[in-house]
């Protein structure tokens, strides 16, 4: 997790609880990104999974918050060399399961038998309050956001293509196109676009994220800005440079073969500017003609000598001259 996925769910786990609906609506989140459901006739269990302990301590909070129940919270150790622990939030009791799967959507009463049937809700998001809550739940679960200095990218991987469709659309409910693929058996929506993971911190309230955010992006805007007139001016005295270059080769060859004095007088006096001044610009060379002459005129004609030169060149090789 990166130091800024880790300061942006950190600030959301102290998210002030709301009302029942979006505080339903987070945790049903929270169940479909990172939740296990153990079903025996023995055992009933709820697993909501987590690495960050900010979170695990928002799940606890939601839990009483809508059902006021205590939840019991596990430290569950790696195997693994490096890897953080993980934090499980459980639910136990056979009626208890139920009775949150049931609140939550994911569980109904099938009319006229009276048995369980597991089921996905369609609807439950229909206010926008309980929709960012769902996209807060889903960041805190399984999202994560790459550095902004070094690009722009958002994540929030879902377990299965249903669950991922789902973040997809209440997404584009906010005006937030996103895509998926698949990575290691699970689904990841992804959002690529500065602008677009800005709007999405301004929903899920991530307020102090959205800053620093912005932040880096106007940073990062001005030096692009700076370093593409640099690069445009570096490119622009380059090319003056080269055709100052062949300007003064033409002029030397004229100079050689010719002589300036068999120049008409403008060519002649735009010739004597460039070996006098070989580093100004046609606006400087056009500002020091007698009397003063446009830019384009300059350059006009300094390519009549280009061409010129080029003539007598072609003609000196055709004679057999040696240049």
């Amino acid at each position: 997790m990166s130091s800024f996925t880790r300061r942006v769910k950190e600030e959301l786990a102290r998210h002030p609880l709301t009302a029942p609906c979006c505080a339903r609506a987070e945790l049903r989140a929270f169940l479909e990104m990172r939740g296990e459901l153990v079903l025996s006739a023995k055992l009933q269990r709820i697993i909501m999974l987590t690495e960050n302990a900010s979170t695990a301590r928002r799940i606890f909070s939601l839990v009483k918050h809508c059902f006021a129940l205590t939840p019991q919270v596990l430290s569950v150790r790696k195997r693994r060399l490096y890897q953080r622990n993980l934090f499980s939030v459980q639910i136990y009791g056979r009626e208890t399961v139920f009775t949150v799967l049931q609140e939550l959507g994911f569980l109904t009463v099938e009319p006229g038998e009276g048995r369980y049937l597991l089921w996905q809700r369609k609807n439950g998001l229909e206010k926008t309050c309980c929709r960012r809550a769902y996209l807060r739940g889903a960041f805190l679960a399984s999202g994560s956001l790459s550095n902004p200095e070094r690009d722009y990218h958002l994540e929030i991987i879902a377990p299965c293509e249903a669950y991922a469709r789902s973040v997809m659309e209440v997404l584009f409910a906010f005006g937030l196109p996103s895509r998926f693929f698949q990575r290691k058996g699970s689904q990841v929506v992804y959002i690529k676009e500065g602008e677009k993971i800005s709007e999405f911190l301004r929903i899920i309230a991530a307020h102090g994220g959205l800053l620093k955010f912005e932040d880096v992006r106007v940073v990062k805007g001005v030096r692009n800005k700076i370093n593409r007139l640099v690069n445009c001016e570096t490119a622009n005295l380059t090319r003056t440079a080269l055709a100052a270059h062949a300007q003064l080769d033409s002029i030397r060859l004229l100079l050689e073969l010719v002589g300036l004095e068999q120049l008409p007088p403008s060519l002649r006096e735009i010739a004597l500017l460039r070996l006098q001044h070989p580093e100004a610009t046609l606006r400087e060379l056009a500002d020091l003609a007698d009397p003063p002459l446009t830019k384009s005129t300059v350059n006009h004609r300094l390519r009549r000598l280009n061409a010129l030169a080029l003539r007598v060149k072609n003609n000196a090789r055709r004679n057999g001259e040696r240049l």
